[in-house]
């Protein structure tokens, strides 16, 4: 990780406050939402914005699902960084088309942060939601992104399917904040602890959070009512990483995930739902955690495994 300080690039890991060993997130700066209000100050419109991501960050990967489900791939173009996120933080490749920023061709995302905003001072992260027509970022909290997704460009795509239901609102909301504190956020909470006692504090309630999770899937097909929402596809951006990185690499090693019979059956339907298995790679994911974390993993090697199979049965149908 790293932040911009002054106009420029400073490589630091801990850019975030801590305390007692805690690592602590900063929150995101640029919070403006697109309508379908054509007055509004961004509209919705075909073709005009485009996503910043990488691969292997879940929170990312969380608007990549919902350009996949809510049919925008033409709609809304995408640039992806490479996997390691190094002394510049994410950074493009030239030399690859996979990995280019499509529109302006830097090297560095931190040079898009300072084209839109020139006195930005703290975090460069992904995703970021960029408007080509007034050159700038309207949004990179991801959480508010997917729900711009999620209903913004309904009458340009015809596509209405809703994950964030009004009904479902409250029990949503209430779902999503364990889960980013304890899962979401929990992994990187132990992965980066300084101290035993933060450790060991985040890695608690992680499971604690997980063996409630085994409980309430043994019971319910979702999380919030009969439907998928976004509390499902904000968990399942963790759920696909946690055996092949966070158990290991993060030492959140109590079990694997495949030890949960509902998590590991819930996280295959998901898996297999429509085309979100085309949003997961995890390859690249585990290049990025294990080739960018040299307080974590030293020596840069990035393990083989597991062999995982997320295609197999699931027979959730039941529930």
């Amino acid at each position: 990780m790293g932040l911009i300080v002054n106009g420029k690039w400073v490589d630091q890991w801990y850019d975030t406050k801590a305390s007692k060993g805690q690592f602590e997130r900063q929150e995101s700066r640029f919070r403006d939402t697109i309508s379908a209000d054509p007055n509004s100050k961004y509209p919705a419109e075909a073709g005009r914005y485009h996503l910043y991501v990488s691969l292997a960050c879940p929170w990312a990967h969380r608007t990549l699902i919902f350009r996949q489900l809510k049919q925008l791939e033409d709609v809304i173009s995408v640039s992806v960084v490479k996997a390691e996120m190094l002394e510049n933080g994410w950074e493009f490749d030239l030399e690859n088309e996979q990995f280019q920023d499509h529109l302006y061709q830097h090297n560095y995302l931190y040079q898009l942060y300072l084209k839109a905003a020139p006195d930005y001072q703290g975090r460069v992260t992904v995703p970021v939601l960029w408007d080509k027509k007034t050159q700038t970022i309207v949004n990179n909290e991801s959480s508010e992104i997917i729900r711009i997704l999620n209903s913004a460009f309904n009458d340009i795509t015809g596509n209405t399917d809703d994950y964030y239901p009004a009904s479902l609102r409250p029990e949503i909301d209430q779902l999503n904040s364990r889960i980013y504190d304890t899962i979401n956020n929990g992994v990187y909470r132990a992965g980066f602890a300084t101290t035993q006692a933060a450790y060991e504090h985040a890695y608690q309630q992680l499971f604690d959070s997980l063996d409630w999770l085994e409980q309430h899937l043994a019971s319910h097909r979702y999380l919030a009512g009969n439907q998928l929402t976004e509390a499902d596809w904000r968990l399942f951006t963790t759920l696909i990483r946690f055996d092949a990185v966070y158990f290991g690499h993060f030492k959140c090693n109590r079990n694997q995930l495949e030890a949960f019979d509902n998590i590991s059956g819930y996280l295959r339907e998901l898996y297999q739902f429509k085309d979100v298995s085309k949003t997961v790679d995890l390859p690249y994911s585990k290049r990025h955690y294990y080739a960018s974390h040299k307080t974590i993993n030293p020596t840069l090697i990035v393990p083989l495994g597991p062999e995982q199979d997320f295609n197999q049965a699931h027979h959730r149908d039941q529930l």
